[in-house]
């Protein structure tokens, strides 16, 4: 039994053999300009560089503004992104004047999925010990919804795979209306993963959620509002005053019931995470092992489609 560190989720890794480990997705572009009024937090990062910018809305400083920081990377996800991005959820945990929380990235992406490095580091490692990784690696980005208040994604632009089961995560979601989402797990040779399988029905329902699950086909910010995915589509430079207009609203409500409706509303949705999550890592597991895994990492690197 392994003890995750940040939701405090319990989760059964099983006996399982023979498996190895892969991969998602990524492009590139430079970073946004913070406000100069916001004050910014970046002590928990190592590089010269943070991977995680924290920020208070000017308007309402009991709204932060948590950004993605890994432009050149279209904010692919990894082990030292996650633990940046838990260690500020703890710190923002801890503030009692805080009403809401909205999450966006830096550049052009919000988050092209699961970093390559990582996920052939998955590939070399041992099965069981895959399995616990990946539950490490949810629990990371899942320790969002230990904050007692909403958490809402301005979705700035292409969310793919792990990018995009983050923002499944959170409370809310607005996204910029030619942004490319996808969950295309099934197009490179894996099982979805990061809780996807859990919240995605729970949003648009199970056969939209089967739909794009199974085909892993790609989507835009429009289609999203349509199916239900996010709250509005709207223009790429509106996304994040859209949702910042929406926490700023949520920050003038009662803060006890704000934080107590919180709470009743996930503590139907989080029901059986655990038990989901768990099937997606050891699911995930399987698909390393499988020929498929190695046929959807030399589609990515040689930019071509897999032919499994």
């Amino acid at each position: 039994v392994v003890s995750t560190q940040s939701t405090g989720y319990l989760a059964v890794i099983p006996d399982i053999r023979n498996m190895r480990a892969v991969c998602n997705y990524a492009l590139c572009s430079p970073p946004k300009r913070l406000n100069p009024q916001v004050t910014v937090s970046n002590r928990f990062c190592s590089s010269s560089v943070p991977e995680v910018l924290v920020e208070r809305d000017v308007e309402q400083k009991s709204v932060a503004i948590l950004r993605l920081n890994k432009p050149k990377k279209l904010n692919a996800m990894s082990v030292s992104l996650g633990e940046a991005f838990q260690k500020e959820i703890q710190s923002l945990k801890a503030d009692p004047t805080l009403r809401a929380v909205v999450i966006t990235g830096n550049g052009k992406a919000f988050s092209a999925g699961g970093d390559l490095d990582f996920l052939r580091d998955r590939v070399a490692s041992r099965p069981t010990k895959n399995v616990e990784e990946m539950l490490n690696f949810y629990n990371r980005f899942l320790s969002l919804s230990s904050l007692p208040v909403p958490v809402l994604t301005a979705i700035n632009g292409a969310a793919v795979g792990a990018g995009l089961c983050l923002a499944l995560a959170t409370d809310m979601r607005v996204v910029a209306k030619d942004a490319k989402l996808s969950l295309n797990f099934v197009r490179i040779g894996l099982h979805p993963g990061l809780a996807s399988t859990h919240f995605l029905p729970l949003i648009v329902g199970y056969q939209n959620a089967a739909r794009l699950l199974m085909t892993g086909e790609t989507i835009t910010g429009e289609e999203a509002e349509k199916i239900g995915l996010v709250v509005k589509a709207v223009d790429t430079d509106q996304v994040l005053p859209y949702t910042l207009n929406i926490a700023r609203q949520i920050s003038t409500a009662s803060p006890v019931a704000v934080r107590g409706l919180t709470q009743t509303l996930r503590s139907r949705r989080d029901a059986n995470l655990i038990e989901s999550i768990t099937k997606e890592a050891t699911a995930q597991a399987v698909s390393y092992a499988s020929p498929d895994m190695e046929i959807g990492l030399n589609s990515i690197r040689d930019r071509t489609e897999p032919k499994f």
